[in-house]
């Protein structure tokens, strides 16, 4: 079920004269030797846990906020990938990289070893006694720069990634928490390009010498899975926004509130938010975190056997066993995402934010295969007060 209000008067919705001020947030739950814990240079910090799941990697848990010289604040829950999608054009082959292989196994090799030289600046973290993820902090240009404040201003992030080996393919999964509270969730792919080829263009392009040897296009599909925890588990809903107006002088704002799980698709000027109406910035406004996701290819695949690629984003009621976009084998659980969406009330979010590549060879991807990176962010939206910013 959907609630929609139109106007401008939907931007700000007040909430309870009495509502209770915004906790801190707990100390991450996990042992000290799990913890990811960084004080960036402009004093904000943050905080979290992390694991490896044998599909999807890297897990992270716990994750929260603390804008600098104001009060911590949680983010999400936990976060992880979802699927790795890759549909070739011709039609096969189809692969399901988190589900069908796995991303964090070691025994396997899929989950790849680093060194000190892929993480120059920072500390390696150890699984099983082997380093899988770099944790650094890494310069940020143009943070913002104004007259008042002479020169520039750059900021920094904490950068969290570990590396995954599958097929052709090496996947940087990427998680990027910058010092304005954002985070810029994104997969690099790299190695090398897969061999497959055609003798004609239709579903490839010319690479090499001549014009006989043609690579194959293909996607990359990635989805990831956020449990949104906005200042407490309760309280939490999201809303849709959008712009209404086109070829006129005047906009109109549109905001739809989705109280039941639901699927959403990308559309100009819109966005999505996950807010607690009962926590509070110092200024009074509702503490939110907008999703902003407009990089995507929008891959749409057969009805028959993968509807779950039919929609940019779903918003589901939290449940354990839901772990994959496609091919959860949870007992008692459903297969995929599209498949999760029913009528159930939407009070604990989880977002799956699907964000999809369509990769046309070049000759420029012969071995090292440059980076190809995809990815969405993560905007704090009145999380820090107006008087509280410098």
């Amino acid at each position: 079920m959907l609630i929609a209000v139109v106007g401008l008067l939907a931007l700000w919705v007040p909430g309870p004269a009495s509502a209770a001020p915004a906790r801190a947030a707990a100390t991450p739950s996990c042992p000290a030797a799990d913890r990811i814990d960084k004080t960036l240079k402009n004093g904000a910090r943050w905080q979290m846990c992390w694991d490896i799941d044998r599909n999807t990697g890297a897990v992270l848990s716990d994750v929260t906020y603390t804008p600098n010289r104001s009060t911590p604040t949680r983010v999400l829950k936990s976060a992880s990938l979802a699927e790795v999608h890759v549909p070739y054009d011709s039609g096969q082959p189809r692969f399901y990289d988190v589900s069908s292989i796995g991303f964090g196994d070691l025994e396997q090799g899929t989950l790849t070893p680093l060194s000190a030289k892929d993480c120059p600046n920072g500390r390696l973290r150890d699984f099983r006694d082997t380093p899988v993820l770099c944790v650094e902090e890494q310069p940020r240009p143009f943070a913002y720069k104004s007259a008042v404040e002479k020169g520039v201003l750059h900021g920094t992030d904490l950068v969290v990634f570990s590396v995954s080996e599958i097929g052709w393919y090496d996947y940087i999964t990427e998680w990027r928490f910058s010092d304005d509270g954002s985070i810029t969730p994104r997969s690099g792919a790299t190695g090398s390009l897969s061999p497959f080829q055609f003798s004609d263009a239709s579903s490839g392009w010319p690479t090499g010498v001549g014009s006989t040897r043609f690579s194959e296009n293909h996607s990359h599909n990635i989805f990831w899975r956020l449990d949104f925890d906005v200042d407490g588990q309760s309280k939490n809903t999201v809303e849709q926004y959008d712009y209404l107006g086109s070829g006129t002088a005047k906009r109109t704002t549109k905001r739809t509130v989705f109280s039941r799980e639901t699927a959403a698709d990308l559309a100009p000027t819109r966005f999505w938010r996950v807010v607690n109406r009962a926590a509070e910035n110092a200024d009074g406004h509702a503490k939110s975190w907008e999703i902003d996701n407009h990089q995507s290819d929008q891959y749409r695949g057969p009805h028959e056997t993968e509807e779950f690629t039919h929609h940019d984003m779903y918003f589901t009621q939290y449940r354990e066993c839901e772990r994959l976009a496609y091919g959860n084998t949870a007992p008692d659980c459903a297969t995929s995402v599209d498949k999760y969406t029913g009528e159930e009330k939407l009070t604990d979010p989880v977002a799956w934010v699907s964000v999809d590549f369509h990769h046309v060879p070049r000759d420029e991807d012969q071995d090292p295969m440059p980076t190809h990176w995809q990815g969405f962010r993560i905007v704090p939206r009145d999380v820090t007060a107006w008087s509280q910013l410098p």
